[in-house]
Order: C-alpha cells, then structure tokens, then sequence
C-alpha cells in the first residue's frame, strides 16, 4: 500500500486495514483525526517505531518537551518539516518495513 492509499483509506471513512503494526494503526487514526485512538495505538508498543508516532503525535498536540522525549527515545531529532510532511515521512518509512516479523 502506497502512503497515498493509506492516507485516504483513513480519509474516506473506511474500516482499519487489517495487518498493521500499531504503530501503522496510530497514524491511520492520526490521519481520521482522532488524536485520543492514536495515541492509544503508539503508547501500546516498546519499539523505536512506537516511539517515533507517539513523538509525532505529541508535536500535534504542541506538547514539544514530550514530543522531544519520544523523538529521543525513538533514536530521532525533531524535525523542521511541518506536521504533514512528517506523517508522510513516517508511513513511507514504516510502509516499507512491512508486517511486524
């Protein structure tokens, strides 16, 4: 699935892909808006990916001190690029690695 196609599944009101990481289920949730459903998907998982969301999702928030603490704890550096570019950025990158293994 491209970013694009993941982007307006969450867009056009259909159910959740099955098969996602939840990191993956975190940003489809961002993408519908409902910050509450992915923060709960991010804050679910341990791994570096998990991290990286839930930074992402705590710069939405414009809570920068704990968006930094995730973005350290995910191996990353806040980024310049706005909110948008981000999201695209993380779902290409975790789009890439496919399934949890």
């Amino acid at each position: 699935m491209t970013p694009d196609a993941f982007r307006e599944s969450a867009r056009l009101g259909e159910a959740l892909p099955t098969g996602l990481s939840g990191p993956l289920q975190a940003l489809w949730w961002a993408a519908r808006g409902d910050w509450e459903q992915a923060h709960a998907a991010a804050q679910a998982g341990e791994d570096a990916a998990s991290a990286w969301v839930h930074a992402y999702l705590h710069r939405i928030e414009g809570d920068l001190g704990n968006a930094d603490y995730w973005y350290r704890r995910a191996g990353r550096r806040r980024p310049a690029e706005g909110l948008e570019a981000e999201w695209a950025a993380i779902a290409t990158a975790l789009l890439r690695e496919g399934p949890p293994r």
